[in-house]
């Protein structure tokens, strides 16, 4: 049996995606749903910076609080018990987080077979800033150093160095990334 997808906006205008068999009508299960290409999905995605899968969060590489999970509500401070718990807890309360997964831009459209996982993102004086997770074209992801957001930024692709700007995404709450 086959499936279909449909692609609904929530209030935070983000992208959720909804399997179904084959055979069901997506457009009469959601009303307001409009039926789209995962590519589509893919692109939006990168472009409100919200990761998704072990490509963009590696497992036993991406921290909760880094990968923005906490924005999101993935993260419980008041209930549960798991892995690591005790240190995001902690590094939450603290308030003290270096890094953060960003939408990124590169200056030209790359394809995404190209950027080898976690290639390394430099400053213009040759600094690590971060590493790339995923992309499409010209848009992606990347665990970004704070501190380094505002500077040009590069990745080493075949060819030469690529410029990327990274955004604070508008869904953030207003004190974050600083």
């Amino acid at each position: 049996m086959g499936q279909s997808w449909i692609q609904l906006l929530d209030p935070a205008c983000t992208r959720l995606l909804l399997l179904l068999p084959s055979e069901a009508d997506p457009l009469q299960v959601v009303a307001e749903g409009r039926l789209g290409d995962v590519r589509d999905y893919h692109r939006h995605r990168y472009k409100q910076g919200i990761p998704e899968g072990v490509q963009d969060l590696p497992p036993g590489v991406a921290l909760p609080l880094e990968s923005n999970l906490a924005y999101m509500n993935g993260i419980s401070f008041t209930k549960g018990c798991y892995i690591g718990q005790e240190l995001t807890a902690r590094t939450h309360h603290m308030g003290v987080i270096r890094k953060r997964l960003l939408p990124i831009q590169f200056s030209t459209p790359l394809p995404s077979e190209s950027i080898p996982e976690g290639a390394e993102i430099l400053t213009e004086s040759g600094k690590s800033a971060g590493k790339f997770r995923a992309g499409d074209a010209e848009l992606g992801i990347a665990l970004l150093r704070l501190a380094n957001i505002k500077e040009p930024l590069y990745l080493n692709a075949p060819g030469g160095k690529v410029k990327l700007t990274a955004t604070i995404p508008e869904w953030w709450p207003k004190t974050a990334g600083k």
